[in-house]
């Protein structure tokens, strides 16, 4: 279990949450959906510590997860990436090794071919030698995934990991996605099609400055809670 407790974050006198405490369960899919600023990608960059909180805490089995993050995977969004940064696909998706081997080892035959195995995954294999900035969206997307693959996580969160991708690469990450979530481990995607959330999540958490409901996407997903996150406009139309 990743469990949130009490998390408050602000920017300067800028509140974005107060008190938030939200399960994520292992051995489903949780999607994290709200409008523009309500603090979604807040709220995953706190707990991995990436922003500073200023109160709270997040624990995995209940243990500080900042002192257990090689069991997490992180997909960050395509705008926090530098794609001129020169490195190639098969190196992206070694770096997933590199917290299992600690600061002092370097990958090895071992590591190298559980690389070339995650590429063939998400069907990227003749893409091994590609400068990241060289691919389409739904491409360094796979390429992410396929890093989480070598990562061998507990938990993998996604932020917004569809936008501005291919149908087929969309399709071919939630396959994966479903095969982990089978395998028992947590995942967590933040996401922006509302029209998807009940044929790709388990769990849903729906956010405005604050968790407006949480829990089972049947339980949570309905009119009301859209409503009180978003519009009584959007609402009404997805739930004509």
């Amino acid at each position: 279990m990743l469990r949130v407790e009490d998390l408050t974050v602000s920017y300067g006198s800028n509140m974005i949450f107060k008190d938030l405490a939200v399960d994520f369960r292992p051995g489903k899919i949780t999607g994290i959906i709200g409008p523009n600023g309500a603090g979604k990608s807040t709220l995953i960059k706190s707990i991995l510590g990436m922003i500073k909180k200023n109160a709270g805490s997040a624990t995995l089995d209940g243990q500080e997860l900042s002192k257990n993050l090689t069991k997490v995977a992180y997909v960050e969004q395509r705008k926090d990436i530098d794609l001129a940064f020169p490195i190639n696909v098969f190196e992206v998706v070694l770096s997933g090794s590199y917290s299992r081997l600690g600061l002092f080892k370097d990958a090895g035959k071992k590591e190298k071919a559980e690389a070339l195995e995650a590429l063939a995954q998400v069907n990227l294999s003749e893409f091994k030698n590609r400068q990241i900035g060289n691919l389409s969206g739904g491409q360094l997307q796979r390429v992410f995934v396929a890093r989480a693959i070598v990562q061998q996580a507990e938990v993998v969160i996604l932020d917004e990991p569809f936008v501005g991708i291919d149908m087929k690469s969309e399709k071919q990450i939630m396959d994966i996605l479903k095969s982990w979530r089978d395998s028992g481990k947590i995942i967590i995607v933040v996401h922006h099609d509302l029209n998807k959330v009940n044929d790709y999540f388990d769990d849903l958490l729906i956010m405005n400055h604050g968790v407006v409901a949480m829990g089972p996407v049947a339980e949570t997903y309905n009119q009301t809670n859209i409503q009180k996150a978003f519009s009584a406009d959007l609402s009404a139309v997805l739930f004509a």
